[in-house]
């Protein structure tokens, strides 16, 4: 089942112009998925209308829950990260005005007793910055 929570990444993003520093837009995923949900193409089709209407340089940061050892969720980090990346591309967002980052489970939003499997930190951040 996938996570019909990535919706919440639409409420977040507001409507901020791309050329000042924006609030993150989220994106969710399953425990040990990394493919892009139905909900995250949506929003992702926001941010590159988003991008469009107003160019700039954005960041793309991959987290992690902390199950799992710090390798393999450094890796599922960066492969959600740049999944989101290759998706913004292939909709007009040129490669350049990306960065993609991945921080594992070093920065949860969310803590459980037993550190794990919080669905909110499995995610990617998107944030427009303000251009240097």
């Amino acid at each position: 089942m996938k996570i019909r929570w990535a919706l919440l990444g639409l409420m977040v993003a507001g409507s901020l112009g791309a050329q000042s520093a924006s609030a993150p837009t989220y994106l969710f995923f399953d425990w040990g998925k990394g493919e892009l949900s139905s909900d995250a193409t949506a929003i992702l089709d926001g941010v590159a209308a988003r991008y469009l209407a107003a160019p700039g340089p954005m960041l793309i940061d991959g987290h992690s829950d902390r199950s799992g050892s710090a390798g393999p969720n450094i890796a599922s980090s960066r492969k959600r990260a740049e999944q989101a990346r290759d998706y913004l591309a292939a909709h007009g967002v040129p490669v350049g005005a990306m960065r993609v980052r991945s921080y594992g489970e070093a920065s949860p939003i969310i803590a459980t007793e037993d550190g794990v499997r919080e669905v909110q930190n499995r995610r990617v951040e998107i944030r427009f910055v303000a251009a240097n």
